[in-house]
């Protein structure tokens, strides 16, 4: 069900050692389907925002966006499912970067996200 989904994800934000605070909001529209929004702070003050909409009966999210800026709130990277870049073999999945380069990527989970916030920000 969408609760024990969101559950799990609040546990990853509650554990990961390198988060010093973060919010989130939750709306459930009905046991299988939700939206969950929230807002990661680091140690080094960078800031990761994202946003989730997700049935539980379906591998695939329905909406994400993960968005990763420095102090300066200055875009480090963005994964996201918006249908706008066609040409990419990974449509609708993409990954923006600093650089203004849009990358092919894989649909990523909330802990992968995590995890290349704190190794640092790849570029292409």
């Amino acid at each position: 069900m969408i609760e024990s989904y969101f559950a799990k994800l609040e546990e990853v934000l509650q554990d990961f050692p390198t988060i010093q605070s973060y919010t989130s909001t939750k709306k459930i529209y009905n046991t299988n389907l939700g939206f969950i929004s929230g807002s990661v702070m680091f140690e080094n003050l960078h800031r990761l925002d994202f946003v989730e909409v997700k049935d539980v009966e379906v591998i695939a999210k329905i909406k994400y966006r993960y968005q990763y800026m420095d102090d300066h709130h200055q875009l480090l990277f963005r994964y996201d499912n918006a249908p706008h870049h066609p040409l990419l073999r990974s449509f609708p999945h993409h990954k923006h970067l600093a650089n203004d380069k849009v990358a092919e990527c894989s649909e990523p989970t909330l802990v992968e996200v995590l995890l290349e916030c704190v190794r640092g920000v790849t570029s292409i």
